[in-house]
């Protein structure tokens, strides 16, 4: 491994930044990458990390930074959580590989039967493991179709659910991810989404006047969009789709490959609530970082389908699926109770954000740990993004004009305080440099008031 900083890890703050940002080693690795990887990749700045511990990531500088971004919300049980680590190494130990679309692995119905377990069904389920969230995605529109007979799907603007063909079909949180690459799935349309009012797009518009009500296999929803902005629907949004899609038929998919496994302070956002879809979908934290994905639904819907109908060489592989079992554990022990607590702390702390800046900061947001911040700009989304990443807290945007904070499950009051602190100074920072900072010790005042707030 690269040589890291001579301190000790466990006498170091967070975070704690020992050169310029990014540093050399840093941007020597940046020129490297750029030279032999896919151009698709976005990458939302320089961070170049090498080791993690709970909430902190150590990069290739040495320099460590406050994580409130999880890997994208993937790692729930922060970096290298001790028992997610020694569920791997056991089972590595034992056996890595081998395909269950073929064989009978004997941790894989045991991960389907934990699944289902704390899954918000309440009556036996099946489950099918694939690689990640979008592969799920996919298994859901397959059996969507196969098991209505019916051939629409309907998604929701601003939601992402994956870059797959078919799910990037249903994503439309930006235009670039279709640019280019039509024509996209058929018989896919995109309803508004989040305010009651909205649902009467489906009587008024897609019943009415594109597709009849008998011919909808299914709805997909993000119970709170993740790469569309964080966005928390009103209640009886959710609702109001349960009971539409009863009186119709429709089978209601809910992906919560973002917004499950603990996240929201509840092991999954529609509890919040009270929503039973037919289809749960997840992937992302339900794995503390390894590929997993879950399609969870009903026994009797999922019998829909036959052997050879789906499958995957390395969906639910040995390793995956003992990291998800520890992970549940861990998620069941205490994590998503902090997750609520912590969350709660968070949105305290930043809430007088929007009384201080309100032209830059229009909006404070969120469930759990899944935080947003909505800016007046996509600019000064970006900079405040920026002014984290350089202070040592790693955030990302999302939506149009937001930036999100999904800090592992396991944060810690302290940390929690800190970071609030931080993206404070770098909201206080982008403000004063378009000249909205009314005096510093004003700006002081309002920092000390929000780390007090944590």
């Amino acid at each position: 491994m690269t040589q890291l900083a001579s301190r000790p890890a466990a006498t170091r703050p967070v975070p704690d930044i020992v050169t310029e940002i990014p540093g050399p080693r840093a941007r020597a690795h940046v020129e490297f990458d750029h030279g032999v990887t896919s151009p698709s990749l976005p990458r939302a700045y320089p961070l170049v990390p090498v080791r993690g511990e709970g909430a902190t990531i150590e990069d290739i500088d040495g320099n460590r930074f406050l994580d409130f971004a999880a890997g994208i919300a993937v790692n729930s049980t922060g970096h290298a959580h001790p028992r997610v680590v020694s569920a791997i190494q056991e089972q590595a130990e034992q056996l890595i590989h081998y395909s269950a679309s073929d064989f009978y692995l004997p941790i894989y119905p045991q991960t389907c039967a934990e699944l289902g377990r704390i899954s918000p069904f309440n009556e036996p389920t099946r489950v099918y493991l694939g690689n990640s969230g979008t592969e799920v995605v996919e298994a859901s529109i397959k059996l969507a179709r196969l098991a209505t007979g019916r051939p629409y799907v309907v998604a929701f603007l601003g939601g992402f659910h994956g870059r797959t063909y078919g799910s990037v079909t249903l994503t439309a949180s930006k235009s670039k991810y279709h640019a280019g690459f039509g024509p996209l799935l058929p018989g896919v349309f995109h309803a508004p989404y989040g305010k009651v009012e909205d649902l009467r797009w489906f009587d008024e518009v897609l019943f009415e006047r594109l597709a009849p009500a008998d011919e909808v296999a299914a709805i997909i929803v993000e119970p709170i969009q993740g790469e569309g902005g964080y966005i928390v629907p009103e209640d009886g949004f959710l609702e109001g789709l349960r009971r539409m899609c009863d009186e119709h038929g429709i089978l209601l998919i809910a992906d919560e490959i973002q917004s499950g496994a603990g996240r929201t302070g509840r092991m999954w956002a529609v509890q919040h609530w009270g929503v039973v879809p037919d289809m749960l979908l997840t992937a992302k934290g339900i794995a503390s970082g390894m590929p997993l994905g879950a399609l969870i639904a009903p026994a009797r819907l999922l019998e829909a389908w036959g052997p050879g109908a789906h499958g995957s060489t390395f969906g639910g592989n040995p390793v995956a699926c003992a990291a998800a079992l520890a992970t549940i554990e861990l998620l069941e022990e205490g994590l998503t109770a902090n997750a609520a607590a912590r969350g709660r702390q968070a949105l305290a702390g930043l809430h007088p954000l929007h009384e201080r800046f309100p032209a830059l900061v229009r909006e404070v947001r969120g469930m759990g740990l899944m935080l947003g911040v909505e800016f007046d700009t996509p600019e000064h989304a970006e900079e405040v993004q920026w002014a984290c990443f350089q202070r040592g807290l790693l955030v990302l945007e999302c939506g149009k004009s937001a930036v999100r904070m999904s800090p592992p499950l396991v944060v810690t009051e302290s940390e929690m305080a800190t970071g609030v602190r931080i993206f404070s100074e770098a909201v206080a920072a982008v403000a004063a440099e378009r000249g909205e900072l009314l005096a510093t010790a004003e700006a002081a005042g309002a920092i000390t008031g929000v780390e007090a707030a944590g």
